[in-house]
């Protein structure tokens, strides 16, 4: 039986973070970097990649889809080098939603992340869809994904967002017992507490709409500026209220494409610009509330 919904939360009275520095508000920028992990016959899949490309809408085939293919070659070949220069450039701290499998077909794109001290979360082992993924398989992936993160970066992932969830992969992962947050949640502005599968697992909520997939959808943004003024409001609307956290969420193929880098570019220096803002890796946000807001 599914444990009850929590639709309460903090309510009107959500704790004081007291973020460094007496910030109003916490910034985490998310790359995601799936390429090469996607559906596809070549990793043994039933068809080709349909989701988060230029070809909103597109069908899933029985064999390669060639188009399909180069569109996500361009986040691993051009895309996330475009986006490492951008926030190296700004010495801003990045944390990597990274595919285990993804990592893998590129270790020179692993390097470049520890090499700028980003944080590399765990993206799950493949970046497909587990709503329906036999439970003992999801298991298995998460350990095969753990696994493979610590042996191709030297040390296990901390972080977990599988993105294409299923309804277990929360307690898998609290019963895995070794990330310290789990962001696998849109539910709220601010780090809480999940209690319900027996230990008290950390999670730091991730966004679907302060996201670039947004650029990629029928109901999104449709250019740069549009996509720039919604990440502005969002921020300030955030410092305006103090005591609250934006994320941003990126793909290498999507908002490394030019003219998406460089309205994120803008938003990083008005970010930058205003001087209210902690921006930090996930993991440092995670162990700033565990000391100021401990299970």
């Amino acid at each position: 039986m599914m444990p009850p919904r929590d639709l309460i939360g903090y309510g009107a009275t959500p704790p004081a973070p007291h973020w460094p520095g007496g910030a109003r508000v916490a910034v985490q920028f998310v790359v995601n970097y799936e390429e090469g992990a996607e559906n596809s016959v070549l990793n043994g899949d039933a068809g080709s990649e349909a989701f988060l490309s230029e070809m909103v809408g597109a069908a899933s085939h029985p064999d390669r889809a060639m188009a399909m293919e180069s569109l996500y070659e361009y986040g691993s070949r051009a895309g996330f080098w475009r986006l490492h220069r951008l926030f190296t450039a700004r010495g801003v701290p990045v944390t990597a939603f990274a595919v285990a499998k993804a990592m893998e077909a590129n270790p020179a794109v692993v390097a470049a992340m520890q090499d700028a001290g980003w944080e590399i979360a765990s993206h799950g082992l493949r970046w497909i869809d587990y709503q329906r993924v036999p439970e003992a398989t999801e298991r298995a992936h998460i350990a095969e994904a753990i696994a493979l993160h610590t042996r191709l970066t030297g040390s296990r992932p901390l972080g977990w967002y599988q993105g294409r969830t299923s309804p277990n992969t929360a307690r898998l992962v609290a019963e895995e017992g070794g990330f310290v947050y789990d962001a696998d949640s849109y539910a709220d502005d601010l780090p809480y507490w999940d209690r319900r599968f027996g230990r008290a697992q950390l999670i730091v909520p991730y966004t679907l709409d302060a996201n670039d997939m947004k650029m990629v959808a029928l109901n999104g943004f449709t250019e740069g500026e549009q996509f720039f003024r919604y990440l502005c409001d969002s921020f300030d609307q955030l410092r305006e209220e103090g005591g609250r956290m934006l994320s941003i969420g990126l793909h290498a193929r999507i908002a490394g494409r030019p003219a998406r880098a460089r309205a994120l570019a803008r938003f990083v220096d008005h970010v930058l610009a205003s001087g209210d803002a902690w921006i930090a890796r996930r993991i440092d946000i995670a162990r700033h509330w565990m000391e100021v807001c401990p299970a």
